[in-house]
């Protein structure tokens, strides 16, 4: 267990604004008249254009103000001091994390006289040295993303390099590859994720547990060098989203994105063994609503995806054929033609009460076996477990290469899965003096088994369940207009589980002991694993079984304290982070078949298959993964 308190204390100069692990941005100036005299005393008015939220300071005796932990969206700066015109400016966009200077020059005049400014806002941010881009909301919601995830977009800004899988469909692909981005030159699934200021991250090798929709995030912000003393935990950028909240004005969406197979071509290898031109389709829908519930004071936004993704990947594979299952071998050929002897164990020289071997001119002796008659093992020499296990290999659906009869099956199976999500928020203005907000997001995201077989094995993996359950709270309270205080607290739980197909197998069908099926835990098919026809059987993805709970508790208090010139800001973060985790690979064994159990010689190879050496039951070795378990906890 690691325990590390996690203050952090920034002292900034000339009003700037420093936001980390938030996704609060601010809106800093200063006020002169017509000489570029500062103006102090004068009242600035800062407005929420979206919700009506407004606030008042005064500017300090430099005609310094500042406005901070405001959220994403666009804003209205007003000032006013007598004798002076009545000074207007909008919209001004904050962005998540930004800090926005609009410095003010007072004409005179009557104060019911009015100076309104509609420039854009300003581009270049001054206040904070960190190094990193927004995406906007515009490019986050138009965009052009095959599955739309969010983190594609991540690979647009400068000093991010995404790596396998990463900004594809979360749906069939590894989970690591949710964050897989290299980020200012720091090591991929190394950098930190924030959804509104909360983490996402798991204490399972950094894992990023939760992909948003993309519709309900506004925004979000990369940041690649020079973070600030808040960040920790992370050896590259970081990442921070922030989601959609209601505003005045009721907003609303519904949409459906289709694909299919309609101009897709076939494979070449389907084509070649006349299988169908795989299924294709993927279809992902939703909708998402906003607006008040009490005008100026209570806000919902809420949004639903569903994601469906149904693709047929060719694969093709070496299988036995029909007359090697019964052991008939006496066609099985090189590459040139010539047959292949397949060679009986137990006639090895000089072992087993076989006659002694023949010696070579140094007088060692050399080893020797007799081959089957007609190249055929009889029935009764057939394994009876292997005689069972034999039906784990589908049929032969195509001649293969001549002679060899290698890759002579190629067939379609179904890869891809079903995700989808739900994000609902509410933003509340207590006072103007208090504003907080409450989101929960519930994700949901299944992997379908990858069977090309057909027979309960499965290609990596078998069936993959993800869920992610976060909750955040969020409260900013202005103690005066000077000190601001910010107060959140969220909980993650990720949930992973892998579970094969096979899972419950009797082990009694190959005549073993019965009370195997009592010691065994989460007991599988056997896996055979047999040169030159492994095909789909893997020790990490047929008989994987994974159980994963994940957990995420955090607090990060700050306070906001404006003085003259200085910015003060000074909090700590406390995370608890734990993990539980079981893995079994192989619980009910995998066991190795090669050739050399058939050759004529194991120290000259000559002839033998693996397939037969598996059918007589001789193996080259095997093993079996006992249970693993892992528990731990970091609190940070």
């Amino acid at each position: 267990m690691k325990i590390r308190f996690a203050p952090y204390l920034v002292w900034l100069l000339a009003a700037a604004a420093s936001f980390g692990q938030t996704f609060y941005g601010s809106i800093v100036g200063s006020v002169t008249d017509a000489s570029s005299s500062a103006m102090p005393q004068a009242d600035v008015i800062l407005t929420n254009l979206g919700t009506g939220e407004r606030r008042t300071m005064q500017a300090d005796g430099s005609g310094n103000f500042q406005f901070v932990n405001l959220v994403p969206g666009q804003y209205k700066v007003e000032v006013e001091k007598a004798g002076f015109r009545h000074f207007v400016r909008e919209p001004i966009t904050v962005e998540v994390q930004s800090a926005v200077r609009i410095d003010v020059s007072m004409q005179l005049g009557d104060v019911n006289q009015v100076v309104e400014v509609t420039a854009q806002t300003p581009l270049l941010q001054t206040q904070d040295a960190s190094l990193g881009q927004v995406v906007e909301a515009r490019k986050v919601l138009e965009s052009p993303l095959n599955g739309r995830n969010v983190f594609g977009l991540v690979a647009l800004v400068p000093g991010v390099v995404p790596g396998g899988q990463s900004g594809t469909t979360p749906t069939g692909a590894n989970p690591f590859a949710w964050g897989n981005y290299q980020i200012g030159g720091g090591q991929s699934n190394e950098s930190a994720a924030y959804i509104d200021g909360a983490p996402v991250n798991t204490a399972y090798d950094n894992l990023t547990s939760l992909v948003p929709t993309q519709d309900a995030i506004q925004e979000f912000r990369v940041q690649t060098n020079n973070l600030g003393p808040e960040f920790g935990r992370l050896a590259g950028g970081a990442i921070n989203l922030t989601t959609k909240s209601g505003t005045n004005a009721f907003h609303g969406s519904l949409y459906e994105f289709l694909r299919n197979k309609v101009l897709n071509a076939n494979t070449f290898f389907n084509n070649k063994a006349g299988v169908a031109r795989p299924a294709f389709t993927q279809n992902q829908y939703g909708g998402n609503i906003g607006g008040p519930v009490r005008k100026d004071k209570t806000f919902f936004f809420f949004s639903y995806e569903g994601f469906k993704l149904r693709q047929g990947a060719s694969y093709t594979y070496t299988v036995p054929t029909d007359a090697q299952r019964a052991g008939d071998f006496s066609n099985v050929r090189n590459s040139s033609g010539a047959l292949i002897p397949i060679y009986d164990t137990l006639t090895t020289c000089g072992r087993l009460g076989n006659p002694a071997c023949a010696t070579n001119s140094s007088g060692a002796e050399v080893i020797s076996r007799t081959p089957f008659p007609g190249n055929i093992i009889p029935s009764s020499r057939i394994d009876p477990a292997a005689k069972v296990m034999t039906n784990l290999w589908a049929h032969a659906n195509g001649p293969g290469s001549p002679f060899t009869a290698v890759n002579n099956y190629t067939a379609n199976a179904s890869v891809g899965g079903d995700n989808y999500q739900y994000n609902g928020r509410v933003d509340h203005s207590f006072s103007d003096k208090q504003r907080a907000f409450i989101r929960y997001t519930y994700w949901n995201n299944l992997n379908l088994p990858i069977d090309p077989y057909g027979t309960k094995t499965c290609v990596d993996r078998c069936t993959e369940a993800f869920n992610t359950n976060q909750a955040v709270i969020a409260d900013t309270y202005s103690f005066s207009p000077t000190t601001i205080g910010d107060f959140r607290i969220a909980y993650l739980r990720f949930s992973y589980d892998r579970t094969p197909l096979s899972l419950g197998y009797d082990l009694t069908q190959l005549g073993w002991p019965a009370a195997l099926n009592n010691v065994v835990a989460f007991r599988v098919q056997p896996i055979p694993l047999v040169t030159g026809y492994n095909g789909v059987f893997s020790t990490s993805g047929t008989g994987s079984t994974i159980v994963d709970r994940d957990d995420s508790y955090s607090a990060a208090p700050s306070i906001t304290k404006i003085a003259g010139k200085h910015t003060l800001k000074f909090g700590a973060e406390i995370r608890r982070l734990t993990h539980n985790y079981y893995q079994q690979n192989n619980p009910s064994g995998s066991f190795n078949f090669d050739s050399n159990m058939t050759t004529a010689s194991p120290f000259a190879p000559s002839g033998g298959d693996g397939f037969a050496s598996f059918l007589l039951g001789f193996g080259s070795g095997g093993g079996l993964t006992m249970n693993s378990f892992v528990a731990g906890q970091m609190i940070y």
